[in-house]
């Protein structure tokens, strides 16, 4: 009885891990093979392969994964560099200011992502404050709105905290008076930082960037409302076939593709850090 006690007080979440997201999974990866048809619609007695091969063939669907994932890789980078020294700064604060720079880190969550896109709609529109501010200055006004540029700072603004946390999680692990040894060793400011608070904080910057980039490369409002309808990413495709073309099969297997796509990515990073880390340790 004590050797199965585990197993009972872990079935309630496994029914629940296997009733909210594997069996939906399995059901999508079945109906990504279905056939479809412009005039009855899905065939789900019919089964094929074109779906995929089509989407590997196609120059357009091939340009809409590449505009997505090096969105993402640029939102995580910036992420990177902009929220881990934000969190460390965050780590060095005293009580209140502490609590204060946190609420202003976290407050951006307590905001709809459709809220924040539609925000920055108005702030990068061709009469937005950005651009009557630069006509001050002579210059625009700027096409902003719309492109590539307009989703990473949406993104960035969005995505932030949830690097900022992480990392300053880790921080907090991290014993003052080991800095404060190496610093009577002679070490310099730029030592400490590279030899002793880097290493300690690495897990929480990997952890921070690969669900950065996880939700940049799957992010659909910000797209949708920030890119238009002719800068598209994976997620507006997948939208596209679901609700305009009604072509459920083919945005099952876009779905799928993301999902397999960014699963590669993200073991792939994970493990090339961690062997580094390892050998910064070792």
């Amino acid at each position: 009885m004590r050797q199965g006690t585990p197993w009972l007080l872990s079935a309630p979440a496994m029914a629940l891990f296997l009733t909210l997201l594997i069996a939906p999974l399995a059901l999508t990866a079945l109906l990504s093979f279905n056939v479809f048809d412009e005039v009855r619609g899905v065939q789900a007695d019919q089964y094929t392969l074109r779906n995929y091969l089509d989407l590997f063939v196609d120059p357009y669907y091939w340009g809409i994964f590449w505009r997505t994932f090096w969105i993402a890789g640029l939102t995580t980078l910036i992420c990177v560099a902009v929220g881990a020294p934000e969190a460390y700064v965050l780590s060095r604060m005293r009580a209140p200011w502490r609590t204060l720079g946190l609420l202003v880190v976290l407050a951006p969550l307590l905001v709809s992502v459709v809220v924040r896109a539609f925000g920055w709609s108005l702030l990068l529109g061709p009469e937005g404050p950005i651009n009557q501010a630069l006509s001050l200055f002579g210059i625009g006004p700027l096409r902003l709105l719309y492109t590539e540029t307009a989703i990473v700072i949406a993104l960035v603004h969005v995505m932030l905290p949830f690097m900022v946390i992480p990392v300053w999680t880790s921080l907090q692990k991290l014993d003052p008076s080991v800095e404060q040894a190496a610093a009577s060793l002679q070490a310099g400011p730029f030592t400490v930082l590279r030899r002793i608070v880097l290493p300690q904080v690495l897990p929480g910057i990997l952890s921070g960037s690969l669900i950065v980039f996880g939700l940049a490369a799957s992010s659909f409002a910000i797209p949708g409302l920030l890119g238009g309808r002719r800068l598209k990413m994976v997620a507006t495709v997948v939208y596209d076939q679901y609700l305009n073309e009604l072509n459920w099969p083919q945005g099952a297997a876009v779905a799928l593709t993301l999902l397999l796509a960014n699963l590669v990515v993200m073991l792939s990073y994970n493990r090339l850090v961690e062997r580094r880390y390892q050998k910064a340790l070792g």
